[in-house]
């Protein structure tokens, strides 16, 4: 997809899971690379996208983004449900490049809005959703739909 300085942002596939399960776990996040590569071919056939940035190794980036339809806008919303870069890839611009790459992905499926969402207590991701264009619009809360046992 885009390319800068040996680095390339490209659609992630469920080859990729083994690496995209080191940034996770390395971002905090631990899933196995058996199920991640299950998740990752999903969200190719789903409503959004996953993307990847990878220089010489494993992927140094993630950007999942999917849209939605409301009735308060007439076009279709993009968000980005996850935006990570490996802790010792930051600051290189990378994000802001995932971030461009999943913008270019949500203007060719029709989106007028890119959504971000981000924890208000990650002071370095509010820093960087300000200095990329991103403003606060409300707040999102969840649920599980199931009981818990």
């Amino acid at each position: 997809m885009a390319s800068r300085y040996g680095l390339e942002i490209r659609a992630v596939t469920g080859a990729d899971a083994a690496g995209v399960a080191a940034l996770l776990h390395a971002s905090g996040h631990s899933v196995a690379a058996s199920d991640l590569a299950e998740r990752l071919d999903a969200l190719r056939s789903a409503t959004g996208t996953a993307l990847i940035a990878v220089e010489w190794g494993p992927p140094s980036g993630l950007v999942v983004l999917h849209w939605y339809r409301s009735p308060m806008a007439a076009q279709p919303v993009a968000q980005i449900t996850t935006l990570l870069v490996g802790p010792d890839e930051r600051r290189r611009g990378i994000g802001r490049l995932l971030v461009k790459a999943a913008s270019q992905a949500a203007r060719s499926a029709g989106c007028a809005t890119l959504e971000l969402a981000a924890s208000p207590d990650e002071e370095a991701m509010q820093a960087f959703c300000d200095s990329t264009g991103f403003e606060p619009v409300g707040s999102l809360l969840a649920r599980p739909l199931r009981k818990r046992s």
